[in-house]
């Protein structure tokens, strides 16, 4: 597939089929996210992969708006080790490092045909305290992985209606030439 093609087909999938994500795939996603650029090099990021049903059905009791994840067969939480990242600029890089290699994750994902949905709406302390995260860890986001079900279901269309997050900006809208 094209690079372009990738990035048009990704898209947010909330309910998965119960068919086995392949050991093969689940690597691949996972060194595309090893091989991500970071800055100063630190490389901070870690993940966590879950395919324990009961563990992802947990996580999925953790927030109202994620109970929908216990269909995933792979839950991946992306996390950051902030004592191997920089601040720049007052920036905390350790955010935009670990940002960068999980897009690596969900543009790999969809390039071998898996599903994936950013989620950013965790509660971390739960999640670390479920998984044992170390304290100095910090959890940025998380994904399940996995077949998306043939057709849109009923979550699919609830959640693309109240979100209204089909429509994309335009280049006009968002770039600006010489100055703002």
């Amino acid at each position: 597939m094209e690079f372009i093609d990738v990035i048009r087909s990704r898209m947010s999938v909330r309910e998965y089929s119960d068919k086995t994500v392949e050991n093969e795939k689940i690597s691949y996603v996972l060194e595309c996210a090893r091989l991500a650029p970071s800055s100063v090099n630190k490389q901070c990021w870690r993940f966590i992969v879950i395919h324990d049903k009961e563990t992802i059905g947990q996580i999925a009791k953790t927030s109202m708006i994620n109970r929908w994840l216990k269909t995933a067969p792979v839950l991946i939480i992306a996390c950051a080790d902030p004592t191997e990242s920089v601040i720049n600029n007052s920036i905390e890089y350790y955010s935009v490092d670990v940002s960068i290699a999980f897009e690596h994750v969900i543009l790999a994902a969809t390039d071998v045909g898996l599903g994936t949905c950013w989620i950013a709406g965790f509660n971390e302390e739960k999640l670390k305290e479920m998984l044992e995260v170390p304290k100095r860890i910090r959890i940025v986001a998380l994904t399940p992985l996995g077949y998306p079900i043939g057709k849109k279901g009923i979550t699919e269309q609830i959640t693309k209606t109240l979100l209204k997050a089909t429509k994309r900006k335009t280049l006009d809208e968002i770039v600006h030439y010489e100055h703002w």
